[in-house]
C-alpha cells in the first residue's frame, strides 16, 4: 500500500534500499512483494497524443495531479516530446531523485518508460490512455481515468521479469509480449492516421488486408524442439489486444514465457484459430503448439521478410532471439492480480 509522501533520512542500506543521489527510498520485502516505506517525488510521464488525451489532455493531467497531491505525492507531469523519448525522460527523472514514475499513454509509451527504469528499483505505475491498454486490462485497473489514478494507492510494488528481444539491428525489452509473423505483419501495415482517428479499428483494417494471402513461414526453436509456423507469440500476460486471450496460463509474476505457435501458410486457416481463441480452446487444436520456456530463437524459413512486434509496436524483422530477464522491473500491481492474496 502506498503511504503519504515523506522523506526519512536512512542509513545507507543496499540490501533493502534504493539509492538516488543523497536520498534512500527504503523498500521492505514481504512474501515476495516490495512495499514502499517512503518516497519523495512522483513524476508523471505522459504521451500528449495518446487517444484518451485528444482534446482534453491538459484537463485529465491536471485532475490526475490534483488526486496525487491530495494523496500526499509531490507530483509533477512531463509530456513526451516524440517517439522514443519516454525512456530517457524516466532515466533523467530517476537521476533527479524521483521515487515513483507514472506512465500515462498506450502500451508503447509504457514500454518506452519501462526501458529507462530497468534495474533502478524505482516503481513504475501505469495510467491507461492508449488504444488497447493491454497492461491495464491485464491488471484490471479499470477504464475510468479518475478511478485508475485513485487505484494507484491500492497497488503494491513487485519485482517482475521482462522480455528481451535481440535482432540484427538492436536489443529492446518488453513487458507484455513479442509476436512474430501474422500479428507483427498487421502492426507493420497499420495506417497511423487511421489509428489516430479510429483506434483499434485500424488494426482490423490491416488484418483484413491479409485475407486470402499466403503467409510467410519461419522457424521457432524453443524447449529443445523446432516448429515451422506463421505466427508465434511469446507472452507474459493473458490479455491480447485488449479484448482477447491467447496465452491463458501466464502472469507477470512468472519467470517464463507462455509461447503459442500457429502453423499454416493459408490465412483462411486462422478463421478456425480465431474461433478456438474466442472459445478458449486453442490448446490441443491441430496446428497449435503451446509451451513454456525462458528463451527461444526465430529465423526465416525462406527469403520472405518476417516482421516482429513487441508490446504492440513494430520492432524489426527476423532473425531474432527472445529471452527472459528476471527481476528487472519494479511494477505497481493491484492486490489480487495473478491470484495472489495481499
Amino acid at each position: 500500500m502506498l503511504v503519504s509522501a515523506q522523506f526519512l533520512p536512512q542509513p545507507l542500506d543496499f540490501a533493502n534500499g534504493v539509492f538516488h543521489g543523497s536520498f534512500i527510498y527504503n523498500l521492505t520485502r514481504n512474501a515476495g512483494a516490495t512495499t514502499i516505506a517512503s518516497y519523495r517525488k512522483t513524476v508523471l510521464i505522459y504521451n500528449p497524443y495518446a487517444g484518451r488525451f485528444r482534446g482534453k489532455g491538459e484537463a485529465l493531467i491536471a485532475r490526475a495531479l490534483d488526486i496525487l497531491r491530495d494523496d500526499g505525492h509531490d507530483a509533477e507531469a512531463r509530456p513526451t516530446t516524440g517517439p522514443g523519448t519516454a525512456g530517457d525522460m524516466a532515466r533523467e527523472a530517476i537521476a533527479g531523485g524521483a521515487g515513483l514514475i507514472l506512465a500515462a499513454g498506450g502500451d508503447g509509451t509504457i514500454n518506452e518508460t519501462a526501458e529507462g527504469m530497468l534495474f533502478s528499483g524505482v516503481p513504475l505505475g501505469i495510467l491507461p490512455a492508449g488504444t488497447a491498454n493491454v497492461l491495464a486490462t491485464e491488471m484490471r485497473l479499470g477504464r475510468g481515468w479518475d478511478r485508475a489514478v485513485r487505484r494507484l494507492a491500492e497497488c503494491d510494488p513487485h519485482q517482475v521479469a521482462v522480455g528481451r528481444l535481440t535482432t540484427a539491428e538492436k536489443t529492446r525489452h518488453f513487458l507484455l509480449m513479442a509476436g512474430a509473423g501474422l500479428d507483427a505483419g498487421i502492426v507493420y501495415r497499420v495506417n497511423a492516421a487511421l489509428k489516430a482517428r479510429t483506434g483499434k479499428f485500424a488494426y482490423w483494417v490491416a488484418g483484413w488486408s491479409l485475407v486470402g494471402r499466403a503467409l510467410a513461414e519461419f522457424r521457432v526453436c524453443a524447449d529443445g524442439r523446432e516448429t515451422t509456423c506463421s505466427f508465434a507469440l511469446a507472452s507474459r500476460v493473458r490479455n491480447y489486444g485488449g479484448d482477447f486471450e491467447i496465452a491463458r496460463e501466464t502472469t507477470l509474476f512468472d519467470d517464463t514465457f507462455e509461447v503459442v505457435l500457429f502453423e499454416g501458410r493459408n490465412s483462411a486457416r486462422y478463421v478456425k484459430y480465431f474461433l478456438g481463441m474466442a472459445l478458449h480452446r486453442l490448446s490441443g487444436m491441430p496446428g497449435v503448439t503451446v509451451l513454456r520456456t525462458k528463451e527461444l530463437s526465430l529465423s526465416r524459413a525462406h527469403t520472405q521478410k518476417v516482421y516482429i512486434q513487441i508490446d504492440g509496436e513494430f520492432a524489426g524483422q527476423l532473425p531474432a532471439r527472445i529471452e527472459i530477464v528476471p527481476a528487472a522491473l519494479t511494477l505497481l500491481i493491484p492486490p489480487g492480480y495473478g491470484g495472489r492474496k495481499e
